[in-house]
């Protein structure tokens, strides 16, 4: 369940549900300093997952040396030995890193950066010749 927030995530949840294999349920909440928290889910078995793991991860997480996003990307888990392992009840969390960067320039930044439009599954095709 959802806690309450002060930033509207709905920006970044609209976009997020475009991209391939990210599933309809996404949580959100807010840590008492104002940073904002967006937990999701990515079908392991859509064959672009791989791709989009890679791609939120570049962004989210190491986009530039010098001017990093203020925000982190990483899969959470339960302890493999509990409720089916971690392929079952594997999830990724967005978290961001300053208060004043919100979901929507999130949002944005993944818009200016990821394949587009994000819901065209042949954008994300790499060209390997």
């Amino acid at each position: 369940m959802s806690t309450p927030t002060a930033h509207d995530v709905s920006p970044l949840v609209e976009y997020l549900r475009r991209v391939p294999g990210i599933g309809h349920t996404i949580g959100s909440g807010e840590h008492g300093d104002g940073l904002w928290w967006l937990k999701l889910k990515i079908d392991l078995a859509h064959p672009l997952a791989w791709r989009v793991v890679q791609e939120l991860g570049y962004v989210l997480n190491y986009l530039s040396l010098e001017e990093r996003l203020p925000t982190a990307f990483m899969p959470v888990s339960p302890p493999p030995y509990m409720n089916g392992g971690p392929r079952t009840f594997l999830s990724w969390v967005i978290e961001s890193k300053a208060s004043d960067f919100t979901p929507a320039r999130c949002a944005e930044w993944l818009e200016g950066r990821l394949p587009r439009p994000v819901d065209n599954l042949s954008q994300w095709e790499l060209d390997e010749a």
